[in-house]
């Protein structure tokens, strides 16, 4: 069955228990940018300038952190994954299993490249 729409982040993590640790440890960074917080297509979105920037989400074997522009990154640690290679051109994802910890030093750093190549853009 369907997890029904979030109205929130933190609806959203209710909604996946076996993710909720990993969930909020990329919300906690998350919420110390200048990023904005949406739910659009019915997973967290956040922003700058009202451009997509990073999204959160939620599988039956792992959850991931969605960069909307991640083929930019350096990604010099090769963290980052093509999750569909020949249809997905920029979309990339740092992605957790069960037993992976969130490298939350690596995921600031990736935060606040994407941040500075989209303030670079406009």
């Amino acid at each position: 069955m369907a997890n029904p729409k979030a109205k929130n982040t933190q609806e959203y993590i209710s909604f996946f228990p076996k993710w909720k640790s990993h969930f909020n440890i990329i919300y906690n960074v998350l919420q110390n940018t200048e990023l904005e917080e949406s739910i659009k297509w019915g997973a967290p979105c956040y922003t700058l300038k009202g451009k997509n920037l990073i999204g959160m989400v939620g599988f039956k074997n792992h959850c991931a952190v969605w960069f909307h522009k991640g083929a930019l990154l350096k990604d010099n640690k090769n963290a980052l994954i093509n999750a569909q290679p020949g249809k997905t051109q920029l979309l990339r994802q740092l992605r957790y299993c069960e037993s992976d910890m969130v490298d939350i030093e690596l995921l600031k750093e990736y935060i606040i490249e994407a941040m500075a190549i989209e303030k670079n853009n406009t």
